[in-house]
């Protein structure tokens, strides 16, 4: 059983050994390297686009389905931790290393990392090119997006409680990923899901009004990926009742941290951080934004977050050529879409001349984007395979 003083050293830890695993592990775990190249980088001028609201750690694993509080599913942004309103290009560079990462770990040839990047950005000036009035998504699905987005609308509560949980059961069970909590926590969890500027909004995840009660049944420190390194991360199961029926919530409370991704001068953003979280997903991913709210627990800000059955993430093992290519076409137009219902159509017009400027043809990546892409990958992996090394010297100590 992980104590509480044990958490980072476990942490961090585990942050290594995932991060050693492949080269496109490293690069989804190393945000702060990316934006601390993109400061220092004097060799490629990326273009401005509209200041809008960006997603900051736009890479393959924070894309996926997404329901709405109605159960409704799309594809969409899933992690919002880095938003800021700042320069869309960046989301487009973090999603191109992604997915150039993901093809050499593949064993993909070179020449399908340049076509990769040419069908992202196609993809992204299709949706820029579309009608935002139209809210349903009519880009063509890649077969492994289509499977993923049948076996999404069919899950349900037991689903999403045997995965996450292990059991069916109202219960949290302690083990390797969920981790015992001091009294303290506990206590302070309860303060803040039964506090009145919490539970209506809590109530209203499961269609109950303002004045139904939320109860606590049960919670845990959550050890999820990498992102619980360093700040509070809680799961925690409610109970939601309302005229004696009741409905079991299951929430991810999360600690706001200050983001990596450098902000448009002048920006107007909640300084709180868990509130700008809570903007930025309401702007780029509205299936999430609306299951989202902030709030203070043990003197720091929390993003709390309903999670619900039909969210999973895009995991591929391997990609094969075709598959390749039209998933980061597809994957292109879900980002266009994020950013260009910020725009309005002036903005999405002037930003798709931006981006046609430095392609020779409709199918050719922009320069900027090629060599930053190039030059990341380069970056990281001499920077993974020092990892590496450290990770083993440090086993072997």
């Amino acid at each position: 059983m992980i104590k509480p003083r044990d958490r980072q050293k476990t942490l961090t830890e585990i942050r290594n050994l995932k991060m050693a695993r492949s080269a496109h592990a490293f690069v989804r775990g190393s945000t702060e390297k990316f934006y601390a190249w993109l400061e220092s980088s004097d060799r490629c001028e990326l273009p401005e686009g509209p200041q809008v609201w960006i997603c900051g750690d736009c890479h393959l694993g924070n894309l996926g389905p997404l329901a709405d509080v109605r159960g409704r599913v799309l594809i969409q942004i899933r992690d919002l931790d880095q938003a800021v309103i700042g320069n869309p290009a960046h989301d487009l560079v973090r999603l191109g290393l992604s997915l150039a990462s993901a093809a050499r770990s593949s064993d993909l040839p070179g020449v399908i990392s340049a076509r990769i990047l040419e069908e992202l950005i196609a993809g992204y000036q299709h949706a820029l090119d579309g009608d935002f009035s139209d809210l349903k998504e009519r880009d063509h699905r890649p077969k492994v997006i289509q499977k993923l987005l049948v076996q999404a609308t069919r899950r349900r509560w037991r689903h999403l409680a045997e995965e996450r949980l292990e059991t069916v059961e109202p219960k949290i069970p302690l083990g390797p990923r969920f981790w015992v909590l001091t009294p303290k926590e506990r206590k302070e969890l309860t303060r803040l899901v039964e506090s009145d500027a919490i539970r209506p909004t809590l109530a209203s995840f499961k269609g109950r009004s303002k004045d139904a009660t939320v109860e606590l049944v049960d919670a845990a420190y959550w050890r999820k990926g990498c992102s619980s390194l360093g700040r509070l991360r809680y799961a925690a199961l409610l109970r939601i009742t309302e005229n004696k029926e009741s409905a079991v919530c299951l929430i991810d409370v999360k600690e706001g941290v200050a983001a990596a991704a450098p902000r448009a001068k002048n920006a107007k953003m909640p300084r709180d951080n868990a509130q700008r979280v809570v903007a930025g997903a309401r702007a780029l991913s509205p299936n999430l934004g609306q299951r989202m709210m902030a709030g203070k627990l043990l003197d720091k800000s929390v993003v709390i977050r309903e999670l619900m059955p039909q969210d999973l993430k895009i995991e591929i093992e391997r990609l094969e050529t075709v598959e390749a290519l039209k998933l980061s076409r597809y994957l292109g137009s879900v980002v266009g879409r994020a950013h260009g219902r910020q725009m309005t159509a002036g903005d999405r017009a002037s930003w798709r001349s931006e981006l046609r400027k430095s392609s020779k043809s409709a199918l050719d990546a922009p320069s900027w984007l090629w060599r930053s892409v190039v030059e990341l990958v380069s970056l990281h992996e001499a920077a993974y395979l020092n990892h590496c090394r450290q990770y083993s010297l440090a086993r072997a100590a």
